[in-house]
């Protein structure tokens, strides 16, 4: 895809995913695991994530990229809120600190698409669309286990005295 189309795309679906975590959701929700794997799916397929001509550089750029995005990911989900309601159901909300490391997380892999660009590789959309799928999904999978981990907690029966 053309990056002057691809890029409006990633813009909206990131505001949009932004804008739904500042929602209150339950956390059991999965749809947000599969828009992050898709977007994982077309970024690797959309190509451009490793550059043919300086191969092993890109490829030590897309390594630090996905962990830098899974770290992020999860600091992300750490800022979400996560509690349960009367009837045991877990529920997220996103909070300002959320919105924060959101900020630092569009800056730092704006950051690497310049070095990127300064170490002489193409650039692509193919390697943005990797990143923000694999911080989404890792956000998403962090906050889901805590939910699910709240749950369990509640559900565990009393220890029996005597």
């Amino acid at each position: 895809m053309e990056p002057i189309l691809i890029s409006p795309l990633i813009i909206i679906a990131v505001v949009f995913v932004v804008y739904r975590q500042m929602q209150r959701r339950p956390t059991a929700k999965r749809g947000i695991l599969f828009t992050a794997t898709a977007m994982i799916v077309v970024g690797i397929a959309s190509g451009g994530a490793v550059d043919p001509r300086h191969l092993a550089l890109s490829l030590c750029l897309v390594l630090v990229e996905a962990v830098i995005a899974v770290a992020l990911g999860v600091w992300r989900a750490t800022t979400v809120r996560v509690w349960l309601d009367d009837s045991g159901v877990s529920w997220s909300r996103a909070t300002a600190w959320t919105m924060l490391v959101w900020l630092a997380s569009i800056a730092i892999r704006v950051g690497l698409y310049f070095a990127g660009g300064a170490l002489g590789l193409e650039l692509s959309t193919g390697g943005i669309l990797l990143f923000v799928g694999l911080t989404i999904g890792a956000q998403a999978y962090v906050v889901a286990r805590r939910g699910r981990a709240l749950s369990s907690m509640d559900r565990r029966p009393d220890t029996v005295v005597g």
